[in-house]
C-alpha cells in the first residue's frame, strides 16, 4: 500500500492547532507532515492542559476509514521490512487501550502473520489476568491483559521461545508507559528484541536518550518505528494558562446552555434501525482476548457481505440516499467498526462519502473554530456497565458535521438500556443526523470463561457480559484533592454519611467495649492560626530531612523489590508518603509506579476486597505496603496476621506483609528511611494534609463482604487544604539530597536491618509503670502523640528531656487541651502520648479538657 494512498485529506486551509497555539504559545516543531497529522485541543488535566489530536487515528476526528486503516497498515509493513519475513512471522503485536486498539490491529494487519492483543480497561468475569500496568498520565489508568491463549505473550501462542514483541501506541510522548510495560513483561518473558510503533514521536531530547539506556539495562534490542517526528514547545506557565482558559470557556458554555435550555424547539428525531450483520462465528469482535491470523482471514472473507447489508439498509431509508455516512465505533471497539467502514467505502463507491470515528471516555473542551481540533462534542452516559462506575462519555466532531446517516457499532455488552435511553448515545446521534443504524456485535467470550458452548464463540445466555464484582479505585478530583495519577483509593465513598462523633463520646464507647474505633470518625480538628503557622514553619525546617528519608526508603525498595514495585499505602497516614515515594521514583528514575491506598484496621485486619482487587490487577509479589512511621509496631503485626489469615481463607497468595516506612523509631521493620523519631509534618494535621480524606471506616451496616472499607472526602475543607503544599515543598528538595541519599541507601542495603522491637518493649514498660495496663492506650513517637492530641482523650504526654523544635506543636496542642507534659529520661522516642485510661466523660471538665486529679 503506497504512502500516497494512506495520506489523509487536507481540505482545511487553517491548521487545527492554530487556536491553541495563538492563545497559549504552544508550537509543534518537527517534520513537514506534523501539522497535517496533528491538531491541538484543551482539556482539564493536572499535568498537561493541551491535547494532541490525531487526524488519522479515527478517535476524535472523523476520517476516511481507508486512511485510518492505511496509516496503521503502512507502519506494520515497515516493521515487517525491519524484522524480515521470518522474524515477522514470530512477532506478537500489543496495542494500548483505548486509543490505539484499532491502530495496533492495523499494524498487525501490515505484518500479515502476527497475532494481536490489546490491553483493556474492562474486566471480564472468568478470564484470568496475564498482566497489567498503569498509565499515570491518563484519565483512566488501569490496563489489563486478558489473552485467551496464556502463551501468547510468551511465544506468540506457539510454545516456542519468546518472539519479538511489537508495542503500538498512537503517540510516543515521554515513553514511560511503553518502557514500563516492556520492563514488566520482560521480567515474565525475556526477549531479545522489542519494536515500539507510534504515529508520532514527540519525545524531548532527554526522553530520547533514555531509550538506549533502557535497552542496555534489560539487555535487549529496542527499535522505534514512527510516521512522523517532532516536539511540542511549551512556554513557561502554559499549564496554568491552559487550565484557566479551559475553565473560562466551560463557564461561558455553561451560561449559554442554561440560557438556551428553554428555547429549544421540539424536532423530530431520526429513526433508529437495528441491522443484523451475521458476524462470523468464532471471530472475536476485537483484540481484547487475542486475534489470530486465522481470525483475520475469516473476517476479511465476511466483510463484503456485511457491508452490503449496511448499504442496503441505508438505501431502504425514506428520502434521498445518504451522501455522508459516519461509521461510529465505541471506545475500545475500534477495529471492527473501522473494517466495516473500509468495506462500506468499497460498497458505496463514489455515491457516498464515508467517515469513521469512535466514542471515548476522554473529556475535551470543544470550541467551534476552524483552527481548533475539537469543534463539537456530544455527551451521553456510559452504556456498558463500566467497572469503575457510571460516568459521561463523548463523541467529538459529529454534531454539526452534516452526516446524513450514522452507523453506530457496539458490542453486546454495551447494548444496554442506557444506550437506548432518552439521553443515551442513540438519542444524541438522532438529534444530528437523518438516520441512525445500530449494529451489535457479539461480545467475544474466551473458551476458558464460557460455561457452555463451542470454544471461541459467545455464550448464548446471558447475551451481555456481566461486570466484575470488584469495585474500582476512587481518584481525585472526585475523591480527594490529590491528582488522579498520585493515588487510587481502594475505598468506598461515604462522604454523604454522618459518621463524626464528639471525641469524649467516642473514647468512652471505645474503652467500654461498646464500639470499635473504626466504626465512627472524630470531628476533624480545625487548627488555629498559631498552630497552622507552626505547621508551615515545621514543614520548611524539616523538608530536606524528609526528602532524604523519602529518597532512602524508595531507593531501598527499588533495589530489593524492583524493577517496578506497586506501592500500596496504608490509608491515610501512609498515603502522603506513598505519593512522595512515587514522585521520587518518577523524578530520579523516570518510573511511573502504580500507587493505591488501602485500609487496615487494628483488631479487624486489612481490607480483603482491596487485596483481591490488587491481585486481579497486579502480581501480589510486586506489592509493597507503605506507611508513614512505626510506633510500637501494632500495625506491623496486624498486617502480618491479616495476610496470613487472608491466604488461609483462600485469598490469592504472594503478598509480602513487610511494611516500608519513612521513620522507624520503634525498630519494627527492615525497610525505612530513618530510625530517628522526628517531626513528620503530615502527622501534625488530619485530612487537610492527606488529600482531604478521613481516616478509614469499617462498620457492618455500611461495608458489605465485597465492599471496600469506607472513607470520607471533606470537600468543604478545601480552603484549608495543604496536601499539595506538603508534597511540593518536600519534592523541591529531592535534587538537593540526591547525593546523600545514594550513600545512605548503599549503607542501609549492606547493614543488618533486622527489627529490634525496641519500641514495643518500651511501651510495655510504660504501660505498667503508669498503671495503664493496656498497650493500646500508649502511643509512642511524635506522629502517634499528635494523633492522641487531635483524635483521642489524652491523659498526659511524656517528652524526652531536652527534645526541642520537633515538639513545639505537641506542646501547643497539649496547652490547648489542658494536658500536662512530663519530661522523662530513657525514652527511645522523642515523646509518648498516653490516652486517658478507663475513660468516662466524668474524667474531663465541662470544656473537654483533662482533669488533673482524675
Amino acid at each position: 500500500m503506497s504512502e500516497r494512498a494512506t495520506r489523509e485529506e487536507t481540505v482545511d486551509v487553517v491548521w487545527s492547532g492554530s487556536w491553541v497555539a495563538e492563545r497559549l504559545g504552544v508550537a509543534l516543531e518537527g517534520d513537514g507532515e506534523l501539522q497535517e497529522l496533528l491538531g491541538l485541543a484543551l482539556r482539564r488535566n493536572p499535568k498537561r492542559a493541551h491535547l494532541l489530536v490525531s487526524n488519522v487515528l479515527g478517535k476524535h476526528v472523523p476520517q476516511r476509514p481507508s486512511v485510518v486503516h492505511g496509516a496503521g497498515f503502512e507502519l506494520g509493513e515497515r516493521v515487517r521490512a525491519l524484522l524480515g519475513d521470518q522474524e515477522a512471522r514470530r512477532a506478537v503485536v500489543l496495542g494500548y487501550a483505548e486509543t490505539a486498539t484499532g491502530l495496533g490491529h492495523a499494524v498487525a494487519d501490515g505484518l500479515r502473520d502476527a497475532p494481536y492483543l490489546h490491553s483493556t480497561r474492562r474486566p471480564v468475569a472468568g478470564v484470568e489476568q496475564a498482566g497489567g500496568f498503569e498509565e499515570a498520565h491518563s484519565h483512566a489508568t488501569s490496563h489489563l491483559l486478558l489473552p485467551e491463549d496464556r502463551d501468547l505473550l510468551a511465544g506468540g501462542g506457539t510454545g516456542a521461545d519468546a518472539s519479538v514483541l511489537v508495542l503500538v501506541d498512537d503517540e510516543f510522548s515521554t515513553g514511560n508507559t511503553v518502557l514500563n510495560t516492556i520492563r514488566a513483561l520482560h521480567a515474565l518473558h525475556p526477549r531479545e528484541r522489542y519494536v515500539i510503533v507510534a504515529l508520532v514521536d514527540m519525545r524531548s531530547a532527554g526522553d530520547r536518550d533514555r531509550l538506549a539506556v533502557f535497552a542496555a539495562e534489560i539487555g535487549a534490542r529496542v527499535d522505534l518505528v514512527t510516521r512522523s517526528t517532532g516536539t511540542v514547545a511549551l512556554p513557561d506557565g502554559v499549564l496554568e494558562r491552559g487550565q484557566a482558559l479551559v475553565a473560562e470557556r466551560e463557564a461561558e458554555q455553561a451560561i449559554r446552555a442554561e440560557g438556551s435550555a428553554g428555547a429549544v424547539e421540539d424536532t423530530d428525531s431520526a429513526p433508529v434501525t437495528r441491522v443484523d450483520l451475521d458476524w462470523p462465528a468464532g471471530v472475536p469482535d476485537g483484540g481484547r482476548h487475542g486475534f489470530t491470523p486465522a481470525h483475520r482471514a475469516a473476517l476479511e472473507a465476511a466483510l463484503p457481505a456485511m457491508a452490503d447489508r449496511i448499504a442496503a439498509e441505508l438505501g431502504d431509508a425514506a428520502g434521498p440516499a445518504p451522501r455522508r455516512v459516519l461509521v461510529l465505533g465505541f471506545e475500545e471497539l475500534m477495529y471492527a467498526p473501522l473494517r466495516l467502514g473500509t468495506a462500506l467505502e468499497a460498497a458505496l463507491g463514489a455515491d457516498a462519502e464515508v467517515r469513521y470515528s469512535t466514542t471515548t471516555r476522554s473529556p475535551v473542551l470543544a470550541v467551534d473554530d476552524p483552527g481548533y481540533a475539537i469543534r463539537t462534542r456530544l455527551v451521553f452516559p456510559a452504556h456498558d456497565d463500566p467497572a469503575d462506575g457510571p460516568g459521561d462519555r463523548y463523541a467529538y466532531n459529529v454534531a454539526g458535521a452534516g452526516f446524513d446517516a450514522v452507523v453506530a457499532v457496539v458490542d453486546s455488552t454495551a447494548d444496554t438500556p442506557e444506550l437506548h435511553a432518552p439521553d443515551g448515545l442513540l438519542a444524541r446521534l438522532a438529534e444530528h443526523t437523518g438516520h441512525v443504524l445500530l449494529t451489535v456485535l457479539p461480545s467475544y467470550v474466551p473458551a476458558t470463561a464460557a460455561p457452555t458452548g463451542v470454544p471461541g464463540t459467545p455464550t448464548p445466555a446471558p447475551e451481555r457480559q456481566e461486570p466484575a464484582v470488584l469495585p474500582e479505585p476512587l481518584r481525585g478530583p472526585d475523591f480527594s484533592s490529590y491528582a488522579p495519577e498520585d493515588v487510587g483509593w481502594l475505598l468506598q465513598d461515604l462522604s454523604d454519611t454522618e459518621l463524626e462523633a464528639p471525641t469524649e463520646e467516642r473514647e468512652e464507647a471505645i474503652q467500654s467495649g461498646g464500639a470499635h474505633y473504626a466504626e465512627s470518625l472524630p470531628v476533624e480538628y480545625q487548627p488555629s492560626a498559631e498552630y497552622q503557622a507552626l505547621f508551615t514553619a515545621a514543614l520548611e525546617a524539616s523538608a530536606a530531612r524528609i526528602a532524604h528519608a523519602v529518597g532512602t526508603v524508595t531507593e531501598t525498595v527499588l533495589a530489593e523489590r524492583g524493577p517496578r514495585p506497586v506501592l500500596v499505602s496504608l490509608a491515610r497516614a501512609g498515603t502522603p508518603v506513598g505519593v512522595l515515594m512515587r514522585r521520587w521514583a518518577q523524578h530520579r528514575h523516570g518510573l511511573d509506579l502504580p500507587h493505591y491506598a488501602i485500609s487496615i484496621v487494628r483488631g479487624r485486619g486489612i481490607d480483603a476486597t482491596a487485596l483481591r482487587w490488587l491481585a486481579a490487577h497486579h502480581d501480589p509479589a510486586d506489592v509493597v505496603f507503605v506507611d508513614g512511621w512505626t510506633g510500637k509496631g501494632a500495625i506491623t503485626r496486624e498486617l502480618a496476621a491479616a495476610i496470613t489469615e487472608f491466604e488461609a481463607s483462600g485469598g490469592p497468595a504472594g503478598f509480602d506483609p513487610e511494611i516500608s516506612v519513612l521513620a522507624d523509631p520503634g525498630g519494627c521493620v527492615r525497610t525505612y528511611g530513618t530510625r530517628e523519631d522526628f517531626l513528620i509534618p503530615s502527622a501534625c494535621l488530619n485530612s487537610t494534609v492527606s488529600g482531604l480524606i478521613s481516616r478509614t471506616v469499617l462498620r457492618a451496616d455500611l461495608v458489605g463482604p465485597d465492599d471496600f472499607h469506607g472513607g470520607k472526602f471533606y470537600r468543604e475543607l478545601a480552603d484549608s487544604d495543604v496536601s499539595g503544599l506538603f508534597l511540593d515543598t518536600i519534592a523541591a528538595r529531592f535534587d538537593e539530597v540526591a547525593g546523600q541519599v545514594e550513600a545512605a541507601a548503599k549503607e542501609l542495603l549492606a547493614a543488618d536491618r533486622a527489627p529490634t522491637w525496641e519500641g514495643w518493649a518500651a511501651v510495655e514498660r510504660i504501660s505498667e509503670e503508669y498503671g495503664i495496663h493496656d498497650v493500646n492506650l500508649v502511643k509512642p513517637g511524635v506522629g502517634e502523640t499528635t494523633r492522641v492530641l487531635l483524635r483521642r482523650v489524652p491523659w498526659k504526654i511524656l517528652a524526652k528531656r531536652g527534645a526541642g523544635a520537633d515538639l513545639e506543636h505537641i506542646r501547643l496542642l497539649a496547652e490547648q487541651r489542658g494536658v500536662p507534659v512530663e519530661e522523662v529520661d530513657d525514652l527511645p522516642y522523642s515523646c509518648v502520648g498516653l490516652i486517658h485510661p478507663r475513660f468516662t466523660r466524668g474524667a474531663t471538665g465541662a470544656d473537654g479538657k483533662a482533669v488533673l486529679g482524675a
